[in-house]
């Protein structure tokens, strides 16, 4: 059995392998578990790491420090990814009070936090930045903070890692549980009815403007009489599309800017809801008609095509000329699970699904043109991945003076990678990157990196762990997430609830956003039963992510330095 022992406690590359297998695949199988319906998910690798650094099992220093920094970069690089596209539309409209109250979430913590620190005085401020990232579940902080660290004081940082681990384990799990906590101390304190709450978001989005909405209309207005399509534009200044056109003789065709309503024509037209009273005043009434159903099969049809040339991405829909090239109607947009209204101004991008109409012989000609192909977007676009490393990587290295500071400050191999994957995430299309991702392949990355460093940071700590947690300083590592856990978190529902009337729903995802907790999230959804909560979740998770990770550098750049 020597061979087995050399793979249990050897230093060889299998022994390496067999570990880190080991670890994960315990971690995600126990993660699955659910306890009053709460799971960890991946986040108990990190024990399951502790547990096996505990039995005495090590990994080569070098290499577990590369293991832990490359799983670094892939899950912040994927996160990054993930929430360019809505990182910037998250301050507009109704996302600036939902992320005011986010930001409110994170300087709270840190508040609390500092106050721990002076106050206490019985806690080092490394160990303080572990525990605040594992009370609000934020693993790319506590990897931020520890690339800061290594960066700043070099190899002296191993050990005031190893210790911020330990302060992170220690507070996540009360994390998670207070995170939920102050979801259910809301509803108690304003005696919300969660039927009443769900009830007032299906009304609001039975009105909302984004939404394509559809009606199908008879001409009767001779004020529009013998115009052609592009006048009825001029006179409703607004965005929508007549998809298809019924004539006086029964002829159906895809109307294009030159075709001239007449009397009695009956018009699809898609548009947003917010603007149907405008076409009641100006086309006339709504009529009963069943396209599918009056339509030849051999005539006028819809149709969904996905992009997947890459020379459309980043392509205004009204710079390809529909129309005139192949006569059809793009009338709906399915973008990453949003369903949006086609605008002459809007870009596409590879990835899109595009509902159409048409001729089928037309139809046929626009998706060779789009690419049409499902099988290729199941291909990763791995060029943009590594490309986007590598510019992460080189902004994260670049040196920023700081007043008041001795050492330059640095994004490191954290923060440069997510500033680049934003930017990359957001604007990619212009300068021809492919960042379509298919929603597998997302998160297969982002999972990978993040199970490599979970296992990593746990092998590395997991010698010392039961000694600290059953010390003093351990206890009172809990007591302090906890607080920084829920003072935050109760202020700030408080004001979202008793000063901005927030819907119960919208906060639910709004406190599981700006914790950036997917457990929370899930108990939301399953209290909700609608999609508020990740709506809200997803509007304010891009900002908080980032200040997140931005701040936890800097506590250590400037408590160090």
């Amino acid at each position: 059995m020597d061979w087995f022992s050399e793979l249990w406690i050897g230093n060889g590359v299998a022994h390496t392998i067999l570990i880190y297998a080991i670890v994960i695949a315990m971690g995600v199988l126990l993660g699955k578990v659910k306890i009053f319906g709460i799971s960890l998910g991946a986040t108990f690798v990190l024990f399951c790491g502790i547990f096996i650094g505990h039995l005495g099992v090590e990994v080569d220093a070098a290499t577990l420090k590369f293991i832990q920094e490359f799983g670094l970069i892939l899950f912040i690089f994927s996160i990054g990814l993930q929430v360019g596209p809505s990182f910037f539309s998250s301050f507009k409209h109704e996302g600036i009070q939902l992320n005011s109250i986010a930001m409110l979430i994170v300087g709270l913590n840190v508040v609390v936090a500092l106050a721990i620190y002076f106050i206490a005085g019985n806690i080092n401020i490394t160990d303080l930045v572990g525990v605040m990232s594992g009370a609000v579940t934020n693993t790319p902080g506590l990897g931020a903070a520890q690339q800061a660290l290594i960066e700043t004081v070099g190899d002296h940082a191993n050990d005031l890692n190893e210790s911020m681990s330990l302060g992170y384990a220690a507070a996540y799990p009360l994390g998670v549980i207070g995170i939920i906590l102050s979801m259910v101390l809301l509803k108690a304190f304003f005696r919300i009815n969660v039927e009443k709450e769900i009830n007032d978001i299906e009304r609001e989005k039975e009105d909302s403007q984004l939404k394509p909405h559809v009606v199908t209309y008879q001409v009767t207005n001779k004020l529009i009489y013998d115009i052609p399509v592009t006048r009825l534009h001029a006179i409703i200044d607004r965005n929508f599309t007549i998809s298809r056109m019924k004539r006086s003789d029964g002829t159906v065709e895809i109307p294009q800017g030159e075709t001239i309503l007449h009397q009695d024509d009956v018009l699809r037209v898609v548009m947003s809801a917010h603007d149907q009273d405008i076409f009641d005043a100006i086309v006339g009434p709504h009529v009963d008609f069943d396209w599918q159903v009056e339509t030849s099969p051999k005539g006028i049809t819809s149709k969904r095509i996905v992009i997947t040339n890459n020379e459309l991405n980043g392509r205004k829909i009204g710079s390809i000329r529909l129309h005139e090239g192949y006569k059809v109607n793009i009338t709906r947009i399915y973008r990453a699970g949003v369903e949006l209204l086609a605008s002459p101004n809007l870009s596409l991008q590879v990835g899109d699904r595009l509902t159409v109409v048409g001729r089928e012989e037309d139809l046929d000609r626009l998706g060779k043109r789009m690419g049409d192909s499902y099988k290729r977007l199941e291909h990763p676009n791995l060029f943009t991945m590594f490309i986007g490393i590598f510019l992460g990587i080189l902004v994260g290295s670049i040196p920023i003076m700081l007043p008041g500071m001795s050492v330059p400050m640095k994004l490191g191999l954290a923060g440069g990678p997510l500033v680049v994957a934003i930017l990359i995430g957001r604007y990619g299309y212009k300068a021809r990157l492919v960042t379509y991702t298919s929603t597998a392949a997302s998160l297969m990355l982002r999972e990978l990196g993040l199970c490599l460093f979970l296992a990593s940071v746990g092998i590395a700590a997991g010698g010392k762990f039961v000694s600290t947690i059953l010390s003093a300083n351990g206890a009172l590592w809990v007591l302090y997430g906890f607080l920084i856990t829920m003072i935050p978190l109760l202020i700030a529902v408080v004001v979202a609830r008793g000063k901005m009337h927030l819907n119960y729903c919208t906060i639910m995802g709004l406190v599981a956003g700006a914790t950036t907790d997917p457990p929370a999230l899930g108990y939301a959804n399953n209290t909700a039963g609608n999609d508020a909560p990740a709506v809200a979740y997803a509007t304010v998770y891009p900002l908080t992510m980032f200040m997140r990770v931005l701040i936890a550098e800097l506590i250590i750049i400037f408590a160090v330095a």
